[in-house]
């Protein structure tokens, strides 16, 4: 976004056009564009047409406050979603945590949420156009344009951590990955620096880092606590937490955690994670997929006898005990019985046989499938590229779940529970 628009939405003929714009039932569409254009200037119409969508897009994604706020696209895909950063700034409040500096706040999400949870608030960002965006968006905040690892020295004198107290201060970085190319893991493309993010890591004061969930596990400093974090059915994002009191709420142990944060933020679940892997057994009657929080902090054990389902140890082939992988590093559980749990989808399964396209065609047509939901892990094949080899065609539907298991690569015919 241009800073000169930027600015220009957020005075009164801004707020007057915005205004104009949220009376459009369609703000796409060329109507609404040529009334628009009538009473304000181009760009400016333009770019309010474009916030009433950004907005009701935002409503279902940041909740009620993102609704008011000002965005760009790129700005709100990158978001968190909103019971997510309101379930982290609940637990920076309740680690005794007073101020936030967010450095890097892009439009301001994470830190609204922040002062939404009652912490003092300073938010830096490199963009003029978002600097101007974030001021908007964070009232009562403090909102410097500029960049966050020239000036953290003088926005961090003097944090740390209060004795008696807990820490007082905490850092937020979100670093960009982003490129002209795309999205990039690459450590000399991320942004504030990979460096100052370790430094930061370091440092006596709370400091929490978002990553996106893919990031690889080789960049993340061995000893860091890292919580990866899921929403209903999604992975959203794997956090880095550093700097604690002995005896605050926010402690951390050597191992990843997985969360599962809600719509309700105060109903977070978590589980321990660094397991040691299940064993190995054959097909069971249920299979359940785990939630992908749990897998990424490899806490599937955890999630089973969360459940409630005892998890077999050791190599469960010779008849297995309790919940185990159809294969070593398959992340399918196998159980008897299933156990109905927020960080398990469980599937009945039906039918077996050897996967080949030939045999899986012939049941196809045999069976009038019409609609294929194909699930597939460690095996080199696209489900959508395998759909329409298959040709799909009847009334009936049905769940492929395909798996290497020892006795070779197998397709389970499945229906999916609850």
């Amino acid at each position: 976004m241009d800073p000169a628009v930027a600015r220009r939405l957020v005075c009164p003929e801004g707020a007057e056009a915005l205004s104009a714009a949220g009376a459009e039932k369609d703000p796409d569409s060329l109507g609404a564009a040529d009334r628009m254009r009538r009473r304000f200037p181009a760009d400016l119409a333009a770019a309010a047409l474009d916030q009433i969508s950004l907005r009701r897009r935002a409503a279902g994604k940041i909740g009620p406050a993102g609704a008011g706020m000002l965005w760009t696209r790129d700005g709100l895909e990158q978001a968190t979603r909103g019971p997510v950063s309101a379930w982290r700034a609940a637990r920076l409040r309740d680690a005794g945590v007073a101020r936030v500096i967010d450095l890097g706040c892009a439009c301001g999400a994470d830190a609204r949420a922040c002062l939404d949870a009652g912490l003092e608030v300073t938010a830096v960002e490199i963009d003029p156009a978002l600097a101007e965006l974030a001021r908007y968006n964070l009232p009562g905040a403090q909102v410097v344009c500029g960049d966050a690892e020239a000036l953290a020295p003088e926005l961090l004198a003097g944090a740390g951590v209060h004795a008696g107290t807990g820490p007082a201060t905490a850092v937020l970085l979100d670093p960009a990955r982003r490129t002209g190319r795309g999205r990039s893991w690459r450590i000399e493309d991320i942004r504030p620096s990979w460096e100052f993010v370790l430094r930061m890591l370091d440092a006596p004061w709370v400091t929490v880092v978002k990553m996106g969930p893919g990031v690889p596990r080789e960049i993340l400093p061995p000893d860091a606590a890292v919580t990866w974090v899921g929403h209903r059915r999604d992975l959203v994002e794997a956090t880095l937490w550093s700097g604690s009191e002995p005896g605050r709420a926010i402690q951390h142990s050597p191992h990843h955690t997985a969360v599962l944060v809600g719509d309700d933020p105060a109903s977070a679940l978590s589980l321990s994670g660094g397991e040691d892997p299940l064993g190995v057994g054959p097909l069971r009657e249920f299979l359940a997929e785990p939630h992908p929080a749990a897998i990424r902090a490899r806490a599937m054990r955890a999630a089973a006898e969360r459940a409630g389902v005892s998890a077999g140890a050791g190599d469960a082939a010779e008849g297995g005990a309790g919940v185990h992988l159809p294969a070593p590093g398959i992340a399918y559980l196998l159980a008897d019985e299933p156990a109905p749990s927020p960080w398990l989808t469980w599937f009945r399964v039906l039918e077996e046989m050897p996967f080949t396209e030939k045999a899986l065609r012939s049941w196809v047509r045999e069976h009038r499938m019409g609609a294929l939901e194909i699930k597939v892990r460690g095996l080199d094949v696209d489900p959508a590229a395998l759909r329409r080899r298959l040709r799909p065609k009847g009334p009936n539907r049905a769940t492929l779940i395909l798996t290497p298991t020892p006795q070779g690569a197998r397709a389970l015919v499945a229906e999916r529970m609850g």
